[in-house]
């Protein structure tokens, strides 16, 4: 009988440790929140950005309408997890090609890529400008158009790099959404 007593409370004593444990672990597998199906003017798809995005709770998305008539209008499209941004896409229209400024992104490490009129990519995403109006005669006004996507997450330095394909999806997307030549 006491053979009996003791392999019951060693029972009760290795569940209720186990239990104990169970609850205290952090081994419970943390994702990526849901996020919807097209993101950001229906450009991406949640395909597209989850390798992009870092575990978390909650996903939510915010984004301007795409109008881009006069200078210096923006537009821009941000999905944050648990209330920091971690991938964003946005666009601002300018007047003169000179106006296109990256000296900021430029002291980093930056590297080129084969996307508008000339693409670059940085440690925290990448960048390109289009030209959707040619200023005629070269003095006057053009319509450039300067797209920009961000990660605030990634570790990878490769990361960024791979962002090239969703940035030729944007240029498609402004160029038709902006009727450019």
């Amino acid at each position: 009988m006491h053979a009996l007593r003791t392999h019951v409370w060693a029972t009760v004593g290795t569940a209720t440790l186990l239990a104990t444990l169970t609850g205290c672990s952090s081994d419970e597998i943390k994702a990526v929140p849901e996020v919807p199906e097209r993101i950001c003017w229906d450009v991406f798809t949640r395909k597209d950005v989850v390798p992009f995005l870092p575990t978390g709770d909650k996903a939510d998305v915010y984004s301007d309408t795409f109008v881009l008539l006069e200078e210096l209008d923006g537009a821009t499209c941000s999905l944050d997890i648990d209330g920091r941004t971690r991938f964003q896409a946005a666009a601002t229209r300018r007047d003169r090609e000179d106006q296109i400024e990256w000296s900021s992104y430029e002291k980093g490490k930056t590297a080129p890529i084969p996307v508008g009129k000339k693409g670059i990519v940085w440690p925290g995403g990448v960048l390109t400008y289009i030209v959707c109006e040619p200023p005629e005669p070269p003095s006057a006004h053009g319509n450039y158009v300067e797209l920009r996507i961000s990660t605030f997450s990634a570790a990878d330095d490769k990361l960024p790099r791979n962002l090239t394909p969703l940035l030729k999806q944007f240029v498609a997307f402004a160029e038709q959404e902006l009727n450019c030549v």
